[in-house]
């Protein structure tokens, strides 16, 4: 059922729109920022399907990461090292443009380090003998190695017996950061539209007719930042996946420490809260993570069970509390796309799993095609 719209509202929220931004999340909380920088006196309205932003930018595991060894060195089977060494770039930078927009501590930003652990001696092997050359790749960005080894100082089982660690990667609270852009978003002037669904849009001349489950209404830009639901409104080459998580009950003396990526990061886990957080498995069905329904399988969370009782935790009595997934947007290419669509339309999608690091620089970006 539609709603009853009355006059006061068609003014207030739908009415000499300059700008409408879909998806509230950190592209596009970060765009209306931006494009409330440039343009102070602009009417900026954004809509949100859900009662908090859908998708991944609240639903992640909170890493502030730019890619694993394992992740950089796949990157390269069809990346140029150029290519590769922008990734990297555009994330690092992406995740201080993040910190100095909020702060650290309204994120709760902690630089622990990452560490990448190995089921296997053969690829743990790989790696080693491509971390100088990344090491050196990444230097001109970093001024250090970011890759060293470790032993296994956490008393995992089942895994090889080094880490190697990224001396460089960071986590934080996502709730924390997701409130306080929401924040800086409210404070600018900017109006939010929670629980309303765009169906599609019809550009006019100067004009592009917005059309949602509750209301048509026109604005004179239109920015889409919708990342794995990009599908559902545009032609781009943005295909779902879904993450799932769990998170166990608070574990007296958690000793665990950092960020942990496990199976070339198709797993990770960390400490938040004395509780462990643990995701992953889209690697045992592909094809049926490539999903924009939220939910859990067996399958995966099965295995996230055996994981967590063996390998991370295998002496310690677990309990699981809360499950939840994220859909996240990916493609062939890791490079996001950020670009004008035709003269009104305007999007910032297909992050990659990276939203943490990117999201903030990919909203920007997004706002600034406008200059």
């Amino acid at each position: 059922m539609k709603l009853n719209f009355s006059y006061w509202e068609l003014k207030e929220w739908f009415t000499n729109v300059d700008f409408t931004v879909v998806g509230s999340g950190i592209v596009g909380l970060n765009c209306a920022l931006q494009l409330s920088k440039n343009y102070p006196k602009a009417k900026i309205l954004i809509l949100e399907k859900g009662v908090l932003p859908q998708g991944a930018s609240t639903k992640n595991a909170g890493f502030a990461c730019f890619g694993s060894l394992s992740e950089l060195i796949d990157d390269l089977e069809t990346h140029t090292e150029d290519e590769v060494f922008n990734l990297v770039k555009k994330r690092w930078e992406g995740l201080q443009l993040l910190r100095t927009i909020l702060g650290d501590k309204n994120i709760n930003f902690q630089q622990n380090k990452g560490y990448e652990l190995f089921l296997t001696s053969e690829l743990y092997e790989s790696c080693l003998h491509k971390k100088e050359a990344i090491n050196k790749l990444l230097q001109p960005l970093f001024s250090s190695d970011v890759f060293t080894v470790d032993d296994n100082k956490f008393h995992f089982k089942k895994i090889y017996r080094n880490y190697i660690t990224n001396n460089f990667e960071g986590q934080i609270d996502t709730g924390k950061m997701a409130a306080k852009l929401l924040e800086k978003v409210l404070s600018s002037g900017i109006k939010i539209i929670n629980t309303i669904h765009v169906e599609n849009f019809i550009e006019n001349n100067e004009q592009v007719a917005v059309k949602t489950n509750q209301i048509t209404f026109n604005t004179k830009k239109l920015f889409i930042a919708t990342n794995g639901f990009a599908n559902q409104l545009l032609n781009e080459k943005v295909q779902p996946a879904r993450a799932q998580v769990l998170i166990t009950k608070p574990i007296e003396n958690l000793h665990i420490k950092g960020t942990f990526h496990l199976d070339k990061g198709y797993y990770y886990f960390r400490n938040i809260d004395d509780r462990v957080l643990f995701g992953g498995g889209r690697n045992l069905d592909f094809k049926g993570e490539e999903t924009t329904d939220f939910g859990q399988t067996v399958l995966i969370q099965n295995k996230l069970e055996e994981i967590l009782k063996t390998t991370i935790l295998p002496n310690t009595k677990v309990e699981i509390e809360h499950r939840w997934s994220g859909i996240m947007g990916v493609g062939n290419q890791k490079k996001t796309i950020v670009k004008q669509l035709s003269n009104n339309v305007f999007c910032g999608v297909r992050l990659g799993g990276m939203g943490v690091a990117i999201g903030s620089l990919v909203g920007k970006e997004l706002a600034e095609l406008m200059d």
